[in-house]
């Protein structure tokens, strides 16, 4: 079993940045391909970015490429989202999840570990 805990959400000014966090127990995360999602209100939740295992390979949703970065330290069993020239759009609940695949991937269904998410506002 792995509890992930997101952290580093809050409320910011559009084209303003933040960095969100996600911390892993119980387990390590060196066997996992990490993703990040989001959901906003009335809305299906939404692939924004995956990392593989070793951090090699990645891949962003299209409405955040160029402006949001994920990356891994392992050794630390913890994933970020660094996310820049935030937009309104982009306000949403962001949930961290981990995938046994080996392989990168943007399905919902693909993730076996969710955290509980943390809120992400931007103002315009």
């Amino acid at each position: 079993q792995v509890q992930l805990v997101e952290s580093g959400g809050g409320l910011v000014q559009a084209g303003g940045s933040l960095r969100l966090s996600c911390a892993a127990s119980g387990r390590t995360l060196t066997s996992y391909g990490m993703g990040w999602f989001r959901q906003a209100p009335g809305k299906e939740r939404e692939f924004v970015a995956g990392i593989t295992r070793g951090g090699g390979n990645t891949d962003y949703g299209d409405s955040v490429k160029g402006r949001f970065t994920i990356s891994r330290d392992n050794a630390k069993t913890t994933v970020f989202l660094q996310m820049n020239v935030l937009k309104p759009e982009d306000t949403a609940v962001y949930y961290c999840a981990a995938s046994s695949r080996t392989y990168l991937t943007r399905g919902v269904g693909s993730y076996d570990y969710w955290g509980q998410g943390t809120q992400v506002t931007v103002s315009s």
